[in-house]
């Protein structure tokens, strides 16, 4: 049996859940237990601190955990990150208060910055040879100037909202993250076995995200046309009608495309278009 050590609450965790749900894969309801197992795959859940992931899984109690790549890079874990999921998007970026002057990283030279994340910031400092003091704080960093911790903060940001409300602003992103799964280094045969096939799972879950679709008739004679427009994956599927001048033409596209895609089909004489939501694509 595997076991995934997940996030115990917030975001990542409804994400992870909802992620291993869509594959077939549902746990149950945790209700405040450490564990909770699979209904339908040897694999169990083990229920952490987001930082707690990694030394967990680098030390092998959990083979498997989902957790944001920011806390890999902090922590330093040796873990393989098998991939990335496409949930959990934030950035961690350095914060003023909105009446200071910003020109580039030396102006922070000789000044405070709180963080929870002082080795990725410590590496930037570093990096751009700015010589500040990092003042290490585990929770409510965004207050850090307004109660005079710090002139400065480094954390994590999604929308910005909470550094509004704080009387900051954005004024230098130092890292990208979203949720990656990851794995202990030397997974024993059956193990990785567990793993390819989750892995295949999760990859025609992410494959399918933000793809719709497309049936339609097509005249023949812009069936060249439409095949340029609507490249596929590998080739469009073209169906022949009982009108012998006319074919059935099915595609997979991105999501973003489908409105300009629809207008340039219908510009070459496609009718009855449909357009339908994709659950799975497996490759």
């Amino acid at each position: 049996m595997l076991r995934i050590a997940i996030q115990s609450k917030g975001r990542l965790n409804e994400d992870s859940l909802d992620l291993l749900k869509s594959i077939g894969i549902e746990l149950d309801t945790p209700k405040r237990k450490l564990l909770s197992k699979a209904q339908a795959f040897p694999l169990e859940a083990l229920y952490l601190r987001d930082d707690d992931i990694p030394h967990v899984v680098e030390g092998g109690t959990a083979a498997l955990g989902i957790v944001g790549l920011n806390e890999i890079e902090e922590k330093g874990a040796d873990v393989d990150v098998l991939c990335r999921l496409g949930f959990g998007g934030c950035r961690l970026s350095i914060a003023m208060p909105k009446t200071e002057e910003y020109d580039g990283p030396q102006c922070l030279s000789g000044r405070r910055i709180a963080t929870s994340y002082p080795n990725i910031l410590g590496r930037f400092l570093k990096e751009k040879g700015v010589d500040a003091s990092v003042e290490l704080i585990t929770g409510s960093v965004e207050i850090a100037t307004s109660v005079g911790i710090a002139d400065a903060i480094f954390d994590i940001v999604s929308s910005g909202s909470t550094l509004v409300a704080n009387g900051l602003k954005e004024v230098e992103t130092v890292f990208e993250s979203e949720a990656v799964l990851i794995a202990k280094k030397g997974l024993d045969a059956g193990e990785r076995e567990l793993v390819d096939e989750l892995m295949f799972r999760i990859e025609s879950e992410t494959v399918s995200r933000g793809k719709k679709y497309l049936l339609m008739n097509i005249p023949n004679e812009s069936l060249e046309e439409a095949i340029r427009i609507l490249p596929a994956m590998r080739s469009p599927t073209v169906l022949p009608l009982a009108d012998s001048a006319w074919c059935s033409l099915h595609s997979v596209i991105d999501a973003s495309e489908l409105w300009d895609k629809v207008q340039q089909l219908k510009a070459i004489g496609a009718e009855g278009i449909l357009v339908m939501d994709v659950d799975k694509i497996i490759l």
